[in-house]
């Protein structure tokens, strides 16, 4: 491919750029342009474009840069279920895990992605099928067991067999 600038030269640097088109009136949404540019390297300094400086590496250096980089994802996808034997690698490629079992081998990695993805690690939303009464009946009853866990390991049995008592009232209705 030739230089669009000049037409003689091979073109070796390729420019892509979005232009956003303001819109002329109230009801108008703004619209997006893309253009490419082709040029060669004596266009493209002379046609003041934007770029990182290019650092210029010796073989060596690419070679360690290369090393580490392979072993590091051998370290990563050297982690596999035991049960359906997926490796990160493979989870990463398909985007699903292979079984329930993954959950707990890549809890680490699966946790930073949850992270990313929701801003979050727990869920906070509402819970298909049950209405705000029933969420915060369920919600009561996981925080009483709770309690009653601790009221039991505490030795707080008179506190206990009330919060028994009102767990068993709460669970049958």
């Amino acid at each position: 491919m030739l230089c669009q600038s000049c037409g003689e030269n091979p073109a070796t640097v390729h420019v892509t750029e979005i232009v956003q088109k303001k819109p002329e009136g109230p009801d108008q949404a703004e619209v997006s342009k893309v253009v490419e540019r082709h040029l060669c390297e004596t266009c493209s300094q002379s046609a003041n474009l934007p770029h990182a400086p290019v650092i210029k590496k010796s073989v060596a250096e690419i070679w360690k840069l290369l090393q580490a980089s392979a072993s590091r994802g051998q370290k990563e996808s050297g982690v596999a279920c035991p049960d359906c034997g997926m490796t990160l690698m493979e989870f990463r490629q398909r985007g699903r895990l292979g079984c329930p079992r993954d959950y707990e081998v890549f809890t680490a990695q699966l946790h930073d992605l949850l992270e990313r993805i929701h801003g979050a690690t727990r869920h906070t939303g509402r819970v298909p099928g049950l209405d705000e009464a029933a969420l915060a009946q369920r919600n009561r009853i996981n925080e009483l067991q709770q309690q009653l866990t601790d009221a039991i390991r505490e030795e707080a049995y008179e506190h206990a067999a009330r919060l028994r008592d009102e767990l068993k009232s709460l669970q049958q209705g």
